[in-house]
């Protein structure tokens, strides 16, 4: 039975460069984030949900963007810590 060949090492620096390039990208401020496209009353009930489940006292829980988008449906944003004190 043969041994699998090694990758190259081009490959891994170059797999190295991509996973560094999306680290760089996320924001570092302890934040969890999760971005949804919903229709308006679905993103309504969405945002509840994120609002009772995390509440804004314990989790900073908060809509930090969003826009309208082409028939009726919203695009937002929404952010919260990850733990209480």
């Amino acid at each position: 039975m043969r041994t699998p060949q090694r990758p190259s090492l081009d490959s891994l620096r170059q797999r190295l460069a991509e996973q560094r390039a999306r680290e760089a990208k996320k924001p570092r401020d302890g934040f969890l984030r999760e971005t949804f496209l919903l229709p308006r009353g679905e993103a309504r009930a969405k945002a509840r949900e994120w609002l009772d489940r995390w509440p804004k006292q314990a989790y900073w829980t908060e809509i930090e963007s969003w826009r309208e988008r082409p028939g009726d449906v919203i695009e937002f944003t929404m952010r919260r810590l990850p733990t209480a004190d």
